[in-house]
C-alpha cells in the first residue's frame, strides 16, 4: 500500500522512520516542513497539504497532538476531506476522546473514506525500537488490512470493538500512567519529608509491587530534576482533560481522577508544560524548598 502519514513530532517521527526503514514507501505531511526534514533527506516523500497527500496514498495515518489538530488536518479548506479519499483508510493515531473520533467517523464515511483509531501506548522510547502497543477501534476488516503496517510500528495490536473503542481503552490506560506517577511522586515526597535519603527510598519504591513498572524509567529524572521529554506533561494534562469531559457524557464517576488532573494542570501552570510528565513530581519537592 501506498503510505501517508501526517504528524512528525516526537512520536510521529520515529514512527515514519520505521516504516521507511521496513521499506515501505512513506509520504509525508507536516505543518512544519523543518521538522520532517531528516525524514525527507532519508527519502520520504512530500505533499504541501493533507488535501494533496491523501489523493496520493492509499493509507493516511495521524499523530497530532489534540483533537483540535486533527480536525483542523481533516476539515480545513486543503485538509483531508477535501481530497480523493473513495476506499481511502484513515489511522488516527492521536490521542482523542472516544466521542470526537465518532464524530470525525461520521464525515469520513459521507467522504466514502474509513476511519480506524489506534492509539498508542508508549512514548519516545518505544516509538523509536518499533515496540509501540496499539489499541484499534472500527471495522475489524480495516484493522487487519492496515495491521501489518501498525506492526512495524509496534510489538502488539489490540482489537477493542468499534469504532472509538480504541480512544475508549487509550483514555483509560492513560489515567492508570497519570496515577501511577502521582502516586510515586506522592510516595517518594513523603519518604522524603519523613527523613529518608531520598535515593535509597525512590529504589525501594521502584521495587516493591505496589509501584506500577511503567514509571521506573523515571529514576534519573526524578533524582537529577532534568525532565528530558518522552511524554510532555501538557499532554497528559490535555489527556485527563478529554478523559473527565468523556466520563461526564457517560455519566460515570472519577473521584480520585479529578485531584490527579489538577496537580498536572498546576505543574502545566507553573510552566513544567514542554517537560516530561514526570515533572509532576517538582509540585511537591520545590514545596519543601
Amino acid at each position: 500500500m501506498r503510505v501517508g502519514f501526517i504528524g512528525t513530532g516526537i512520536m510521529g517521527s520515529n514512527m515514519a522512520k520505521n516504516l521507511m526503514d521496513a521499506g515501505e514507501k512513506v509520504t509525508i505531511y507536516n505543518r512544519t516542513k523543518q521538522k520532517a526534514q531528516h525524514l525527507l533527506d532519508a527519502g520520504a516523500g512530500w505533499r504541501e497539504t493533507p488535501r494533496e497527500l491523501v489523493s496520493k496514498v492509499d493509507v493516511v495515518f495521524t499523530m497530532l497532538s489534540n483533537p483540535e489538530a486533527v480536525e483542523e488536518i481533516a476539515n480545513s479548506v486543503d485538509g483531508l476531506f477535501a481530497g480523493e479519499t473513495s476506499r481511502k483508510i484513515w489511522v488516527d493515531m492521536s490521542t482523542v476522546n472516544p466521542g470526537f473520533t465518532r464524530q470525525m467517523a461520521k464525515t469520513a464515511k459521507m467522504k466514502e473514506m474509513r476511519l480506524v483509531d489506534a492509539p498508542v501506548s508508549g512514548s519516545k522510547g518505544p516509538a523509536e525500537k518499533g515496540e509501540l502497543v496499539f489499541l484499534a477501534g472500527g471495522r475489524e476488516e480495516d484493522v487487519q488490512k492496515v495491521q501489518p503496517l501498525l506492526e512495524i510500528m509496534g510489538k502488539n495490536v489490540h482489537y477493542m470493538g468499534g469504532t472509538g473503542s480504541g480512544s475508549a481503552m487509550k483514555m483509560s490506560v492513560n489515567l492508570t500512567l497519570m496515577h501511577a506517577m502521582t502516586s510515586l511522586s506522592e510516595g517518594l515526597h513523603a519518604a522524603e519529608g519523613l527523613g529518608l535519603d531520598k535515593e535509597q527510598a525512590l529504589d525501594v519504591l521502584l521495587q516493591v509491587p505496589t509501584t506500577a513498572p511503567a514509571v521506573a524509567g523515571k529514576r534519573d529524572m526524578l533524582l537529577s530534576g532534568s525532565y528530558e521529554t518522552q511524554f510532555p506533561l501538557k499532554h497528559a494534562y490535555k489527556d485527563l482533560h478529554l478523559l473527565e469531559e468523556s466520563a461526564y457524557q457517560a455519566g460515570i464517576s472519577l473521584p480520585v481522577t479529578g485531584s490527579v488532573r489538577e496537580a498536572y494542570a498546576l505543574a502545566k501552570q507553573y510552566g513544567m508544560g514542554d517537560e516530561d510528565f514526570a515533572a509532576v513530581y517538582q509540585l511537591l519537592s520545590k514545596g519543601s524548598e
